[in-house]
């Protein structure tokens, strides 16, 4: 199992360049890698491994009888989950059906790594989209001077090519900046989905699938049924027909062990807690955008709170004359590059919109630092 996450971080890179929030990176980064690396482990096991084991007669083959019941799927019987084993039932769920509809049928066990290939593939969605709306414009503005280790001359350079699209551009971010906050609303969706998918794909026992874990595990061991294995049975029973003898055909009844829902269920109460964590996060990013949108103020404190080395005037000022596009690029090019350098280009830009405003506004005097 380690082999297989040591083999997939380099499937998944975040790059040294951020042009999201940390918690956006949880979606396509860790999110993907735990579904991919889950979805090989359960292939592994379904695929090269034996995946069903049925107690079987001398007059069916074990691996005809394994392959038909693992095809055509198993059940459990559902009254029989909470009758006494080894006394009324040999294990939960196992007994003979009164009724036909006290049957529950499982096919999803065979579906179980194609669905967290494509919950991984629905995961890095956003960011795959973001990263095409984004179109390198960072990258191209950052021009290597994350690292501030360069000749002066060239540094001079860089900032002035930097100082001149900002000027330029100046108050035309918007639309780019609220492009990355549909990407973070379509991640919180795509979480929160994927838990009603998943409610759907396991028969409506999902959504409360990590409460009753809770409290399978407060309760007393007398009185308590797990509930993991009535989603994820570990022994279920298979009807087998075939003629007979003398042409007639005839049942056999065998009692089948599911080792791999083992592992199922152990994916599945993770990611149930996991996805409950990134819609909570999510949810939490996505009021924090909504103050930002509405609140100038706000963001002028966090970039005060960001950026200490950068006058208060200057933070201010580019602020008040801004959007919040313009806001949101700055955060992001502060985060990657060098401070000294940023400050210095924040502190040049501010001067430029001073000297602006006292060439378009007559008698105007700026305050004293």
């Amino acid at each position: 199992m380690l082999d297989i996450f040591r083999g997939l971080k380099n499937l998944i890179r975040v790059s040294h360049i951020h042009i999201d929030s940390p918690i956006f990176r949880l979606h396509y980064s860790i999110t993907v890698l735990i579904l991919i690396a889950f979805s090989l482990i359960v292939t592994t096991r379904q695929y090269v491994g034996n995946p069903i084991d049925c107690v079987h007669t001398k007059d069916i083959p074990e691996d005809v009888l394994n392959t038909y019941c693992w095809i055509h799927s198993t059940y459990t019987v559902q009254s029989a989950f909470n009758k006494k084993v080894g006394i009324e039932v040999p294990y939960p769920g196992v007994e003979t059906a009164k009724d036909e509809n006290d049957k529950k049928l499982y096919k999803y066990y065979q579906w179980v790594c194609f669905c967290l290939f494509f919950q991984a593939i629905l995961f890095y969605t956003p960011r795959w989209l973001w990263k095409s709306w984004e179109g390198g414009k960072i990258h191209a503005l950052m021009m290597d001077l994350d690292i501030g280790i360069c000749s002066e001359t060239e540094k001079k350079l860089k900032k002035r090519l930097m100082l001149d699209y900002l000027c330029e551009n100046f108050r035309y971010h918007n639309w780019w900046a609220y492009k990355y906050f549909i990407c973070e609303f379509l991640a919180l969706v795509n979480v929160i989905g994927q838990m009603f998918l998943m409610n759907r794909f396991f028969d409506g026992a999902f959504l409360t699938f990590g409460i009753k874990v809770i409290k399978f595990m407060d309760a007393d061991e007398e009185d308590r049924v797990d509930p993991m294995i009535q989603i994820f049975p570990r022994m279920t029973k298979c009807t087998f027909y075939k003629y007979g003898v003398s042409g007639e055909i005839e049942r056999h009844d065998a009692i089948c062990i599911l080792p791999l829902n083992v592992v199922n269920e152990k994916i599945y109460v993770f990611l149930w807690f996991w996805f409950i964590i990134l819609a909570c996060l999510s949810a939490g990013i996505l009021v924090y955008r909504t103050i930002i949108i509405l609140s100038p103020r706000m963001r002028v404190y966090l970039l005060r709170f960001r950026f200490r080395l950068i006058r208060k005037e200057d933070l201010d000022l580019i602020v008040k004359k801004g959007k919040m596009g313009d806001w949101f690029l700055f955060v992001m090019l502060g985060e990657n590059v060098d401070s000294i350098i940023f400050r210095d280009v924040i502190h040049e830009l501010a001067t430029k919109l001073r000297a602006q405003l006292l060439e378009y506004t007559p008698g105007f005097r700026m305050p004293e630092p």
